[in-house]
């Protein structure tokens, strides 16, 4: 059977995430550590001692939900004694989870990974102060029908579709006004529900051209591999392989659609018949649910369900 391993996106974290893993292993506390020593703070502290309001910040939230799967997988790996890669032939992430997916298939270095997301956050949340954008959810429609409630809604305005999350779960961005109207048009159209998101900024847009400007220069330099897990990428939903093609995509997500449903219909299509999504939440297997209902689904979040995976898989 091939597997596919998933791993979540901002938005799945809550605090005190991965802390019954920290207590129960050492190999989960050793990544909590080398995350605060290479961001020279305790993130782990945020993570499980602070409050909801300063975790989801975007220049913690990324690196916090990074360091919480990357302790799921190390924790796998000591008590298995097999790498990732013994148990999935795919890996892919919704949008910061892509750099999860390759810290976890070895692209990239657990270090260099917090190091760059906390970046990456920084530059977005700077972004998302230089102009008035935000996010919706709108629930019910077919992606067609948003890509014409956006052509009727955006005037003059930045609007798009950022994520395609699933069947009938599309995610736009742009300027307030504009996602404002968007949301009302969305309702006459026959949308069951439009959902403001407490989001900062309109990531995955051209409102954060600045932070993708900045996002390349700071890969430049950075050690990149190839990942040791076939990485089925957001912007593209295909496999991706090449060292410098992912550098590339790694800039363009901030800007780009995140092609969720495609991607998921790219592993079904390429024989995955089981995923399993790896840290925060369950966010992401609900989402193959209304993609692929065919696929067996599993999550790791949680001690139990890790103790569940080492059982099955040990």
């Amino acid at each position: 059977m091939q597997k596919a391993v998933l791993f979540p996106g901002q938005g799945a974290q809550y605090v005190g995430m991965g802390k019954d893993i920290f207590d129960a292993f050492s190999s989960a506390r050793d990544v909590f550590q080398e995350v605060d020593d290479a961001l020279s703070y305790s993130l782990s502290k945020i993570i499980f001692e602070g409050d909801e309001e300063t975790l989801k910040k975007t220049e913690f939230a990324q690196a916090a939900l990074m360091t919480t799967s990357m302790a799921f997988v190390r924790v796998i790996e000591k008590e298995t004694g097999k790498k990732l890669n013994s148990f999935f032939e795919y890996t892919a992430g919704h949008s910061l989870g892509e750099w999860t997916a390759l810290v976890a298939s070895n692209a990239l270095s657990l270090s260099q990974g917090a190091k760059l997301l906390s970046l990456r956050g920084q530059f977005m949340q700077e972004a998302s102060e230089e102009n008035e954008g935000t996010m919706a959810s709108i629930i019910g429609l077919s992606l067609a029908d948003v890509e014409e409630v956006i052509q009727n809604a955006k005037e003059k305005d930045v609007l798009l579709i950022a994520n395609d999350n699933s069947i009938g779960q599309i995610v736009i961005s742009g300027q307030k006004e504009a996602v404002q109207r968007a949301m009302t048009l969305a309702k006459e159209k026959g949308a069951k529900l439009t959902i403001p998101l407490a989001v900062s900024g309109a990531f995955h847009s051209p409102l954060m051209q600045k932070a993708a400007d900045k996002m390349k220069e700071a890969l430049l330099g950075v050690d990149l591999k190839k990942p040791t897990i076939k990485l089925i990428e957001n912007t593209t939903a295909d496999v991706m392989e090449k060292v410098e093609e992912i550098r590339k995509v790694l800039v363009l997500q901030i800007t780009g659609r995140v092609r969720f449903t495609e991607s998921v219909q790219k592993m079904k299509e390429l024989g995955v018949e089981k995923v399993v999504e790896i840290g925060a939440g369950k966010v992401l297997t609900g989402l193959v649910r209304r993609i692929e209902t065919s696929l067996e689904k599993e999550n790791v979040s949680s001690l139990s369900q890790l103790d569940s995976f080492l059982n099955e898989n040990g």
